[in-house]
């Protein structure tokens, strides 16, 4: 599914299972020796899908560990992202004269059922602009769709930033008709090449039970 939405120069790995524990390196299992085992599975495969992706480029594998933020540090010159959920693992790297930054997420195609949690993640607008959408297409989780692709801006944003961004931070428009959705910022963007972005945008796709987003930031 993820190559779909990232197609090269960005490479990209996925799994739809889990990997033997004994594939981690051990600086990763350190970090979650103490989770449970699902956790733990979670964890080394979707860094195995990271490390897969990277051999596009020529790099060796190597332990990927989280940084600030839990963001990944990726090797010298490489920018990335990775995303688990429920029966799915995986991960986007490119060269950084390439892309300057790209954000994916993946999440089960299902409705939020929580109101408060769908207050929490969208704006008043966001919820008029869902209860529209599903009107015209009830058979999408267009809740869990915005959420996604909140999750996916945030990946995207940080590197470039160092800053949190708040599910409130940025206001979100989806389009139907070719799949992207556009993410504008109510707080100040990121500098790129000297100049300030005001929004991200990016892709989205539903199957296999699963939804995912991607935005790409280019040169």
């Amino acid at each position: 599914m993820i190559e779909k939405l990232l197609p090269a120069p960005i490479a990209t790995a996925e799994s739809f299972g889990d990997d033997p524990l004994s594939e981690m390196f051990p600086e990763e299992f350190a970090l979650v020796a103490e989770a449970v085992p699902q956790r733990q599975r979670e964890f080394g495969t979707v860094r195995n899908c990271a490390r897969r992706a990277l051999t596009a480029f020529g790099i060796a594998p190597a332990p990927v560990l989280p940084g600030e933020r839990r963001a990944p540090i990726w090797p010298t010159g490489i920018v990335g992202a990775m995303t688990h959920c429920t029966g799915y693992r995986g991960a986007a790297v490119a060269r950084a004269t390439d892309v300057r930054s790209v954000g994916v997420d993946a999440e089960p195609h299902a409705r939020i059922e929580d109101p408060g949690v769908l207050e929490l993640v969208t704006l008043p607008d966001e919820r008029a602009q869902l209860s529209q959408l599903a009107a015209h297409q009830p058979e999408i989780c267009w809740d869990r769709l915005v959420f996604s692709a909140k999750e996916s801006v945030y990946k995207a944003w940080f590197p470039l930033t160092g800053r949190w961004l708040g599910f409130e931070d940025a206001h979100l428009t989806l389009d139907p008709t070719d799949a992207t959705f556009t993410a504008r910022f109510l707080v100040p963007g990121p500098v790129v090449e000297g100049r300030e972005l005001t929004e991200f945008t990016g892709r989205w796709l539903i199957g296999s039970q699963l939804v995912m987003t991607a935005v790409t930031v280019p040169v």
